[in-house]
């Protein structure tokens, strides 16, 4: 797959730091039939055991690509729109009308994404977790694992794009 010039949506992660959570989203990256673009600097090298673990047997088959930076990123796709997701917006995933050529920006699992990426970015939204408040002991939800949050995204893009036949 070329990867400027692609019929799908993209998956994009910000500075990854868990390997576990990177193995599983190239799988389900795999499974959707994206491309995966990871953003350096990332908390793990890609000969880890876990990032492999993870992608199972997978990961040699997915169409993962390395950007030094987020500028280097963003100018190799000039023509495609980059929706920031993020726990810090209210605008929901399911508003968004989703196009082949987008990217799915996700940040860090420790930071998310800082504010000055978020503002470099065409549209930011979010998951809504109605579980998120005050619905456990604790305060609720903060957020969900970067890998599950990745998954619903994914899904929802491909779902509204018709891209989920065989």
């Amino acid at each position: 797959m070329n990867p400027l010039n692609s019929s799908r949506p993209r998956v994009a992660l910000f500075e990854p730091r868990i390997p576990q959570n990177t193995g599983t989203i190239g799988r389900s990256c795999l499974a959707f039939d994206m491309s995966l673009d990871i953003i350096k600097p990332t908390g793990f090298s890609f000969e880890d055991k876990y990032l492999k673990r993870a992608g199972l047997d997978y990961w040699q088959n997915v169409d993962v690509h390395l950007y030094e930076s987020f500028n280097e990123y963003k100018n190799s796709f000039n023509k495609s729109r980059i929706i920031a997701l993020t726990k810090k917006s209210t605008n929901s995933i399911s508003n968004i009308n989703y196009q082949n050529t987008d990217i799915l920006l996700f940040g860090r699992e420790d930071t998310g994404l800082p504010e000055n990426i978020i503002n470099k970015c065409e549209i930011v939204a979010g998951i809504p977790m109605p579980g998120g408040e005050n619905k456990l002991k604790g305060g609720g939800v903060r957020s969900l694992n970067l890998s599950v949050a990745c998954g619903i995204v994914c899904y929802c893009a491909c779902l509204q794009l018709n891209l989920l036949h065989k």
